[in-house]
């Protein structure tokens, strides 16, 4: 029997050198999935090498098209890879709900080592049309992403970044092992 509604999905999407295990990811899947949203932690290949082809199609196969049931979290260049992605689509979509965490779409002074991967970074202009709801969450001091990046990001989707005091770069070792921002951002 049908109850003729679709079941809300997410994805969680990592960043540089991160697994599904680490930091807040397993936390928030397990919040979201008590919640009734089928929610998923993909692998993105090589971490630690990231190529942008491969983590292209691992957020292809995670994300597909999406639509107003789908809610996507993204951390750090987790976060670029899914915008990629996003404007790579040329079917007509529309994503429900779109959070990202500690993201830019620019180059890194901390981690130059990215530098060939982040490249022009992302044209988002038109993206946050087809979203229905749009977070940017930031800390106030990451070692690895100014602030002002993300804020320009952030700018650049016509939102301004929420800001969590001393969370760092959101990682397991800047003591972050839940995100409720993030939690609160999908489920308001």
């Amino acid at each position: 029997m049908t109850t003729g509604t679709t079941q809300r999905r997410a994805s969680i999407i990592h960043g540089y050198g991160a697994t599904p295990e680490d930091h807040w990811f397993g936390w928030l899947a397990g919040r979201l999935d008590a919640n009734g949203i089928r929610t998923t932690v993909p692998a993105l290949p090589n971490p630690l090498d990231p190529d942008p082809g491969q983590w292209a199609d691992a957020v292809r196969d995670a994300v597909g098209i999406p639509d107003e049931n789908t809610t996507v979290v993204a951390h750090s260049l987790g976060c670029l890879t899914v915008l990629r992605h996003l404007r790579s689509l040329r079917a007509p979509w529309n994503l429900g709900t779109l959070v990202l965490v500690a993201g830019f779409v620019d180059p890194l002074p901390a981690l130059p080592e990215l530098d060939t991967y982040i490249g022009d970074g992302c044209d988002v202009r038109g993206q946050a049309d087809r979203i229905g709801r749009l977070t940017v969450i930031r800390s106030d001091a990451d070692p690895y992403v100014p602030t002002g990046h993300t804020d320009r990001l952030a700018r650049l989707l016509g939102v301004r970044a929420e800001v969590v005091p001393g969370a760092g770069h959101f990682l397991a070792s800047d003591g972050v092992t839940s995100l409720r921002h993030a939690l609160d951002a999908v489920m308001p």
